[in-house]
C-alpha cells in the first residue's frame, strides 16, 4: 500500500516570500504580545515594499494569549481593512502552521497576498503541555525537557554517543547567537560550562535547554506572478518550494523513520523535487540539544547514528558541510512559541539573500526549516533563492 501524503494536491502557482520581519527575542515587560507582533509586521512590510492595505488575509500564531482574537488586536492599530484574520494555535508549531496556511491559500489561488505572523510572552519556568489533571503531568513525563531527556538517553544507548556531543550543540548555537542582534542570549559558553551547568532532566543540563522567551516574527507571501508589480526588489524574494505539515502516527513503524518529522520531511522533499543532499543550510527545532541531533537524522539529512559525530567534528557549524541553526536556534535565540517557526524562515531568507553578515553561509541556495510542537506536530519548509 502506497504511503498517503498529508496533502495530496500540488500548488496551482508559485509562491514567494516577499518580506520578513522580526522583533528581538528576550524579555520585554513593558510590551504586550500585540506590540511584539506589530513591530515584526511593520518590519516585514518595509522589507517587502508591500502596503498594508494590499494584504488580503492574515494568520496569527500563538499559544498563550492576552485576551481574545490577538491577531485582530495586533492589526487594529494599523487600521483594520476588513480582511479575514485567523488565529492559529498548534503548540510550538503555531507560527509555522500560520505560514503553512498562508502559503497554501495563496498557492491554490484563494488569495494573492497573505501575512503570517506570531508572537508570544512565554511564562518563566518548566513548560507543560497537558492539563492539570493529566496522568502524564502526575508522572512527570509531560514536561518537555523530561521527554527530550528520555529520547537523549535512548539515543546515547543506541549509538554510543557521549554527552559532550549534545553539549557541543549548545556551544555552537550560542556562538552563532552572539553574531545575531535579534538573539535572546549572546553569551558564548565553553563545552565544560555547558556540561557542568545544573541538571534539568538527566542527562540534560541547563545550558542544553532553550530559554522561554518573548518576541515576534512575520512573513509576507505573494503569488510570484505579482511580484514585479508590488514588491520593491523582486530579486530579494525567496521561493517556497516545499511546505508540509504532519502529525504523529500513533504506534506505527513510521516512528523508526523519524515519526512526524520524517513524514513532513518526505512530503516537503517530494513536493520540492529536491533531495536531502541538495540542502545547503538547516533550521531545526532544538528546544533541547538532543532535538537537533534527532531532527537532522529524522529528515534524512544525516544517516541515523551519525549526527553526534558531525556535531563533535564541527560539520554543523556555519563553515561546516551542513550548517544548522545559523542564527542561534532555540538554544540561543530563545523560544517564543508563536514566533519561532516564522523566525526560522526569517533566518533562511536572510541567508539566501546573502545578508547574514558575520554568520553568512557561503554559496547557499536552498534551505530547510523544521519546527515541532507538543502533541506530535511537525512542519517542514524548503525554500530556494
Amino acid at each position: 500500500m502506497a504511503r498517503a501524503m498529508a496533502v495530496n494536491i500540488k500548488p496551482a502557482r508559485e509562491v514567494v516570500i516577499a518580506g520578513v520581519g522580526l522583533h528581538p527575542f528576550g524579555r520585554f515587560s513593558e510590551k504586550a504580545i500585540t506590540d511584539l507582533a506589530r513591530e515584526a509586521v511593520l518590519e516585514a512590510l518595509a522589507d517587502s515594499g508591500i502596503r498594508f492595505k494590499d494584504i488580503q488575509v492574515a494568520y496569527f500564531g500563538h499559544v498563550y494569549q492576552e485576551g481574545a482574537t490577538p491577531g485582530e488586536m495586533t492589526l487594529r492599530e494599523m487600521g483594520l481593512t476588513g480582511i479575514p484574520v485567523v488565529n492559529v494555535e498548534n503548540a510550538c508549531s503555531s507560527g509555522s502552521t500560520a505560514l503553512w496556511l498562508a502559503y497554501w491559500n495563496v498557492a491554490m489561488g484563494m488569495f494573492d497576498i497573505a501575512l503570517a505572523f506570531g508572537s508570544e510572552k512565554v511564562p518563566r519556568g518548566p513548560v507543560a503541555a497537558t492539563t492539570e489533571g493529566s496522568p502524564m503531568r502526575f508522572l512527570g513525563s509531560d514536561f518537555m525537557m523530561a521527554s527530550y531527556a528520555m529520547g537523549m538517553r535512548r539515543y546515547m544507548e543506541l549509538y554510543n554517543a557521549p554527552p559532550a556531543a549534545f553539549a557541543s550543540v549548545s556551544v555552537k548555537a550560542h556562538k552563532n547567537a552572539a553574531l545575531n542582534p535579534y538573539a535572546h542570549y549572546k553569551k558564548v559558553f565553553t563545552l565544560e560550562e555547558v556540561m557542568n551547568s545544573r541538571k534539568i532532566a538527566d542527562p540534560l543540563t541547563l545550558y542544553q535547554c532553550c530559554p522561554t522567551s518573548e518576541g515576534g516574527a512575520a512573513a509576507i507571501v505573494i503569488a510570484k506572478d505579482l511580484v514585479n508589480n508590488l514588491v520593491k526588489d523582486p530579486k530579494r524574494c525567496i521561493s517556497i518550494i516545499g511546505a508540509a505539515l504532519r502529525t504523529q502516527k500513533w504506534g506505527s513503524e513510521e516512528e523508526d523513520e523519524g515519526g512526524q518529522i520524517g513524514l513532513a520531511g518526505r512530503d516537503a522533499f517530494e513536493m520540492a523535487g529536491v533531495e536531502p543532499k541538495d540542502i545547503n543550510l538547516v533550521q531545526v527545532h532544538d528546544a533541547a540539544t538532543s532535538g537537533e541531533i534527532a531532527a537532522v537524522e529524522a529528515l534524512g539529512l544525516v544517516p541515523h547514528g551519525k549526527a553526534w559525530k558531525m556535531e563533535l567534528d564541527g560539520e554543523m557549524n556555519i563553515s561546516g558541510s551542513l550548517p544548522v541553526n545559523t542564527d542561534g536556534g532555540l538554544q540561543g535565540m530563545g523560544h517564543p512559541f508563536g514566533a519561532t517557526g516564522i523566525r526560522m524562515i526569517h533566518e533562511l531568507c536572510t541567508q539566501l539573500r546573502g545578508e547574514a553578515g558575520a554568520r553568512q553561509v557561503k554559496n547557499a541556495s536552498i534551505g530547510l526549516a523544521q519546527n515541532s510542537g507538543a502533541g506530535g506536530v511537525a512542519t517542514v519548509f524548503i525554500v530556494r533563492k
